[in-house]
């Protein structure tokens, strides 16, 4: 990483308007030797302009597919590390957009390593990649370490190989300091779209305020996932810019497997209203994983991070949150 002796470290957080890029803008912002730079997509929404009044001065809004918007904002921020965020990131939905998600997720890679080749090498960059990578994981194989075998079994576990594959080769043949991260399930308040705990707070707070009928639909539930909260995902973040070792890779997770069905137990518990589950067949995935949980070791060796938000409070946090949303 390129030397930040006597001034501010400069970061770029792509999807840096995003569930994760928002707290991680957050977190950064309060550290008073590194300026943030970051990119967004559409309209940036209004908790994010709540939060940084002064966005436009930082948030460079544009496709990183486009080659030379990726090649511009590299130029003007000048990072020393980039935390590359941004994706289209819903396993469920890769399913539906598979050359969407493909093409998203494998361009904007390329490009933004075209981009540190071309204006500074030394720019560290951190890819998040996922645990989806281990994809037909077996019973025996858990919790998973970095030495496990790959087989992605969705698009979007593909495109996030497709990019650890890549940086791996800017690595080796550029010496381009890629740091490759694979986070397992991060959840927390404000996030969207279509994974199952979002679905299930959403449903249950619409539930609560008589927008729909006291029935939550819900997809597998016997499977096992292994949640981190957002918050201290991004603690990680930070630290595998100051820490984590030039092709390097390091798998993020809470070690704990949880049983959706006990997941959503514990939400109906905090629920205001009685609420019966119906299992939706439109909701179910053609090939599911049924445990998925992984060893963070090597990172806490490489940082001594550890997760520190207990999964009760992420869910209460979640309900709070959505509990004083507008609808």
């Amino acid at each position: 990483m390129a030397k930040t002796e006597g001034r501010k470290m400069r970061i770029l957080i792509t999807g840096a308007t995003g569930f994760v890029g928002f707290y991680l803008s957050e977190y950064l912002r309060d550290k008073k030797d590194i300026n943030i730079f970051g990119t967004g997509f559409g309209e940036v929404q209004e908790d994010f302009r709540l939060a940084f009044p002064d966005y436009k001065k930082w948030v460079f809004v544009g496709d990183l597919k486009d080659k030379k918007f990726v090649l511009d904002i590299v130029k003007k921020s000048k990072p020393d590390a980039i935390v590359h965020l941004a994706a289209l990131s819903a396993p469920g939905d890769s399913w539906k957009i598979s050359q969407e998600i493909l093409t998203n997720n494998m361009i904007s890679q390329f490009n933004i390593l075209e981009a540190v080749k071309a204006q500074n090498p030394k720019t560290k960059i951190i890819t998040i990649s996922s645990g989806q990578v281990y994809g037909a994981v077996k019973p025996n194989e858990v919790p998973l370490t970095e030495k496990n075998p790959l087989r992605p079994n969705n698009p979007y576990a593909v495109s996030k190989l497709f990019q650890e594959f890549l940086g791996l080769q800017y690595f080796l043949n550029y010496q381009i300091p890629v740091v490759i991260l694979r986070p397992l399930n991060h959840i927390g308040p404000r996030q969207q779209g279509n994974f199952a705990i979002p679905s299930f707070v959403k449903q249950i707070i619409e539930i609560e305020k008589g927008i729909k009928p006291p029935v939550i639909e819900v997809g597998n539930l016997d499977a096992k996932r292994d949640f981190t909260d957002v918050r201290d995902i991004c603690r990680a973040y930070f630290l595998a810019i100051k820490k984590c070792k030039a092709g390097g890779v390091y798998n993020l997770s809470s070690r704990k497997a949880y049983k959706m069905a006990d997941i959503l137990t514990t939400l109906l518990k905090n629920a205001k209203v009685k609420i019966k589950v119906k299992v939706n067949k439109e909701f179910l995935r053609p090939s599911d994983i049924p445990i998925l949980s992984s060893d963070y070791s090597k990172f806490k060796k490489a940082t001594g991070w550890k997760p520190e938000i207990p999964l009760e409070k992420t869910l209460k946090d979640t309900l709070d949150y959505w509990r004083e949303k507008n609808l």
